[in-house]
């Protein structure tokens, strides 16, 4: 059995199928495509990818269907689907996430497609695996499918860590040990032992402190807002096939961008960091309710509009309005007194925690330096929002 060392979990013992999978095209793009995506501008040392991310899931998984003794058939469905669960990203991962979405009409978790058309289906194939099956746990669905993707998945445990262990940030250094320790199937699914409700509570806190610190950092918002705005200008004007943009990694997205005229800017502004700028940082109490975590169609029409009244281009014209961040890990099973019950039912902190998420919601309006004064004063007519609720 070979193994590799990984900085999160030392050493990490891959079976001979992993190895197969490993070795196939679709995975090692993922060496190329980064974890954290636009994150890097804000904590440099955030570079890790999804390859590893990847092994740290496999891992993990490992680690939980032999703690739960589960025969041989199902456990090797479980490790190859934790394995390959990111092979359908895109570039920058969920920063481009929307635009394939819009123009191909899926979600990164269905990879059946992926699984017909690489070698990871032949080599899922000649170990005993159906493609079809693997590609529905990916996605949460069949036996323990939420082991994958799920309240308390091998997927959310390991990246909290990682995550936290890449860019120095300490709140998501949870008890993933613990975690697996606890699991149990009750009733052909999973929750967590009498005794572990505190357990639990952990995930959930440390999810809400890194999207404060980390994943809504208000950089990388506006990266990402500016990577989507180049992204659907490639595809809509037809430089790239959608299909092809989505197997692109990073640099080959960033490269693309350079080599398109109405894209370039952008490029060399992600590269360089010389991004937009917050014209408009609003509180949700502050925002229009017809304005709060509004549609893409909706979006760019603001953004127009905004435009025209500040006498600027439109692409100097960025509105980001976000939907308010979930709380999955609230709907996590935990037996308590031989009942299998949600933590939210048993948990004081889960109410708090929402309210917390709602907090931390901003309404971003970004623009070129030069230009942020007239799109401030126009975005807060367009919008009515006050100018005193920028940065």
């Amino acid at each position: 059995m070979t193994t590799v060392k990984d900085s999160v979990h030392d050493y990490i013992e891959l079976r001979p199928m992993a190895e197969a999978l490993l070795d196939t095209a679709a995975m090692q793009r993922l060496r190329y495509v980064r974890q954290l995506s636009t994150v890097q501008l804000v904590y440099p040392s955030a570079n890790h990818t999804r390859f590893e991310h990847s092994l740290g899931v496999y891992h993990l998984a490992s680690r939980a269907v032999e703690q739960l003794g589960l025969e041989a058939d199902l456990a090797d469905r479980l490790r190859a689907a934790a394995l390959v669960h990111d092979a359908g990203h895109g570039p920058f991962g969920h920063q481009t996430e929307a635009a394939i979405e819009r123009h191909l009409g899926r979600h990164h978790d269905e990879i059946e497609w992926l699984l017909a058309d690489t070698d990871l289906g032949r080599v899922l194939t000649e170990y005993g695996l159906e493609p079809q099956a693997v590609a529905a746990t990916v996605d949460g669905r069949g036996p323990l499918g939420e082991l994958v993707s799920g309240a308390l998945d091998v997927d959310r445990m390991d990246y909290l860590v990682r995550d936290a262990h890449h860019t120095g940030v300490p709140y998501g250094t949870i008890d993933h040990a613990r975690l697996l320790y606890a699991l149990r199937v009750v009733d052909g699914e999973l929750a967590l032992e009498d005794g572990t409700v505190a357990t639990a509570e952990s995930a959930l806190i440390a999810r809400t402190l890194m999207n404060a610190t980390v994943y809504r950092h208000h950089v990388s918002r506006i990266a990402g807002a500016m990577l989507d705005r180049a992204s659907e200008r490639l595809l809509a004007d037809g430089v790239l096939k959608p299909e092809r943009f989505a197997r692109l990694t990073d640099a080959e997205l960033l490269a693309a961008f350079e080599e398109y005229e109405r894209t370039a800017e952008f490029a060399t502004r992600i590269r360089e960091r010389d991004l937009y700028k917050r014209a408009i940082w609003a509180r949700r109490g502050a925002v229009p309710e017809d304005v709060a975590g509004i549609g893409y169609d909706r979006t760019r029409a603001l953004e127009r509009e905004i435009a025209d009244v500040a006498g600027v281009d439109p692409a100097a014209v960025v509105v980001d309005s976000p939907t308010v961040p979930s709380s999955p890990e609230s709907r996590a099973k935990v037996v308590v007194d031989g009942e299998v019950r949600r933590l939210e039912e048993l948990s004081s902190l889960v109410a708090g925690l929402d309210a917390c998420a709602r907090e931390i919601w901003r309404l971003g309006v970004y623009a070129p330096e030069d230009r942020l004064e007239d799109v401030r004063e126009a975005a807060a007519t367009v919008l009515e929002v006050d100018t005193d609720a920028g940065p």
